[in-house]
C-alpha cells in the first residue's frame, strides 16, 4: 500500500498537519494516517447502520408495520441504550486479555450483523407479540455488540490516533452517517407509499451488510499490540468499578455530569409522541425525521469535532445548555395554539436537539479518551458507559412516572438535568489538546 496518498486524504479530512504524536506508540507512527482512514471507514460503515437501526425512529415504525403490541414499544430505547452499556464493565477483562482490541470491535460489528438480520427475518416471518418480542430479543442481541464496538474503539483510536486528531475522526464519521441518512430519508418521502415490513427488512438486512463491511475495513488497522493482563480471581468487575468511582474524583464528576447530560438524548422521542397527538398522521412521515437526523450530523459532524479536540469540556457545557433551551423554548412555543398546530415544530425541534446531541456524544467520547492512557482508557470508558446504563434506566424511569402526567413535565425535568449538567461540567479540568 503507498502511504502518501492515504496520508495526503487523511490531511485533507481533518486537517491536522503538526499535530504531535507524542502519547503514540513509535510501532503505531508509520501508520496514524491509514489507520485513521481505516477507522473511519470501518466506524462510518456502522454510522450507515444506526440510521437503520434507530430506536426512536425506525424501529417503533417496524413494530408497528408487524403488528407488536404498543406495549413492547417502552422497551426499544431501554434496551438499546442501556443495552449497550450495562455490559461494558463485565466484559472489560476480556477485552483487557486481547494483545489488538481491534478484535473486539470486530467481534462487536459481527453481533450487530447478526441483530439487525434477525430483525428483518422476524419481521418477514412472524406477527403481532411474537414478532415483538422476537425484534426486543434481537435488539438485546445487537446492543451487546454495540458494547464491545464502543468499548474497543475508544481504546483503538486512543492507540493509534494522537490528541488533536480523535475528535475530528469521530465529526467525519458522523458527516458521512449523515449524508446516509439524508438520502435514505429523501429516498423514503420520495417512495410516498406504505412503509411496511417488507421494505424495513430490506433495509435491516442492507444494515448488516453495513456492518459485515465494517469489521473487514477495521480488522485491517494496524494496532500496537498490547500486553496481556492475566484475571485476577481475587477481585470482580464490580468491586474495580466501585474503587475506581471511589477513589478518582476527576473520574467520579465527569461521569456525573455525562449523566446529567441525558437532556439531548431522551427529548426527542417526547417532541415525537407530542407531534404526532397534535397533528395525528399527517405530521410523522418517516422519511421527515430520518432527513432531520441526517441533516444535523451533516452540520454538526466536523463542526463539533474540531471543537471537541480544542475542548471536550466547554463543547460538553455548551450543548447542556442549548439542549435545555431549545426545550423549554418548545415548552413555551407550544402554549401558543397557532405555534403548536404547525406542522414544522415538531421536526425543527427533533432537528436541533439532534444537533446538540450529536455535538455532546462528540464531546464526551473525546473527553474520556482524552482523559486517560493505555489500559487506564479502557476501564475508564466501560465503567463510565456501565453506570450511564444504571443512570439511563434510572432516569428513563423518572421521566416515564412524570409522563403520566403529560409529555410536558418529563422534559421540564430533562432541562432541568441539562442545566445542572452545564454548571457541572464547568468544573472538569482541561484535557483536550487545545488546538
Amino acid at each position: 500500500m503507498c502511504t502518501r496518498p492515504a496520508t495526503a486524504l487523511y490531511g485533507r479530512l481533518i486537517h491536522a498537519e503538526g499535530d504531535s504524536d507524542e502519547d503514540i506508540a513509535a510501532s503505531a507512527r508509520p501508520h496514524i494516517a491509514r489507520n485513521g482512514l481505516r477507522q473511519m471507514g470501518g466506524q462510518a460503515m456502522q454510522g450507515i447502520g444506526d440510521q437503520v437501526v434507530n430506536a426512536k425512529i425506525v424501529l417503533p415504525w417496524l413494530m408497528g408495520a408487524v403488528g407488536a403490541p404498543g406495549l413492547l414499544l417502552a422497551f426499544l430505547v431501554p434496551v438499546r441504550e442501556a443495552g449497550s452499556m450495562l455490559p461494558q464493565a463485565p466484559v472489560t477483562p476480556w477485552v483487557r486479555r486481547l494483545r489488538a482490541r481491534k478484535w473486539a470491535w470486530v467481534a462487536g460489528a459481527a453481533a450487530q450483523a447478526v441483530g439487525s438480520a434477525a430483525m428483518a427475518v422476524a419481521a418477514l416471518t412472524l406477527e403481532g407479540w411474537p414478532a415483538g418480542i422476537a425484534i426486543i430479543v434481537a435488539l438485546a442481541v445487537f446492543a451487546v455488540g454495540r458494547a464491545l464496538c464502543s468499548l474497543a474503539s475508544k481504546d483503538v483510536l486512543g492507540r493509534t490516533v494522537p490528541k488533536g486528531q480523535r475528535g475530528q475522526i469521530n465529526g467525519v464519521v458522523s458527516v458521512l452517517s449523515g449524508a446516509f441518512a439524508l438520502v435514505l430519508g429523501l429516498g423514503l418521502e420520495v417512495w410516498g407509499g406504505d412503509v411496511g415490513a417488507g421494505l424495513l427488512a430490506v433495509l435491516l438486512l442492507g444494515a448488516a451488510l453495513a456492518w459485515v463491511v465494517g469489521l473487514l475495513v477495521f480488522v485491517t488497522v494496524r494496532e500496537p499490540e498490547g500486553s496481556v493482563e492475566e484475571p485476577d480471581d481475587q477481585s470482580s468487575w464490580i468491586a474495580e468499578a466501585w474503587h475506581l468511582l471511589r477513589d478518582d474524583a476527576t473520574f467520579r464528576r465527569f461521569v456525573l455530569v455525562r449523566s446529567l447530560l441525558l437532556v439531548s438524548a431522551l427529548s426527542p422521542p417526547f417532541v415525537v409522541a407530542i407531534g404526532v397527538a397534535n397533528q395525528g398522521d399527517g405530521l410523522s412521515g418517516l422519511g421527515l425525521f430520518v432527513i432531520a437526523q441526517g441533516v444535523a450530523n451533516l452540520i454538526g459532524g466536523r463542526l463539533f469535532g474540531r471543537l471537541a479536540d480544542r475542548s471536550s469540556r466547554l463543547l460538553m457545557v455548551g450543548c447542556a445548555l442549548g439542549a435545555s433551551a431549545i426545550t423549554i423554548a418548545f415548552l413555551l412555543l407550544l402554549l401558543a395554539p397557532t405555534v403548536r398546530e404547525s406542522a414544522w415544530l415538531y421536526p425543527v425541534t427533533y432537528l436541533l436537539l439532534a444537533v446538540v446531541h450529536l455535538g455532546t456524544r462528540l464531546a464526551r467520547k473525546t473527553y474520556v479518551v482524552d482523559m486517560a492512557e493505555g489500559d487506564r482508557r479502557t476501564e475508564y470508558v466501560a465503567v463510565a458507559n456501565t453506570a450511564m446504563g444504571v443512570l439511563l434506566l434510572v432516569t428513563g424511569g423518572a421521566t416515564a412516572v412524570l409522563s403520566i402526567w403529560g409529555n410536558g413535565p418529563a422534559l421540564v425535568l430533562l432541562a432541568v438535568l441539562g442545566v445542572c449538567g452545564a454548571a457541572l461540567g464547568r468544573s472538569l479540568p482541561e484535557v483536550s489538546a487545545g488546538r
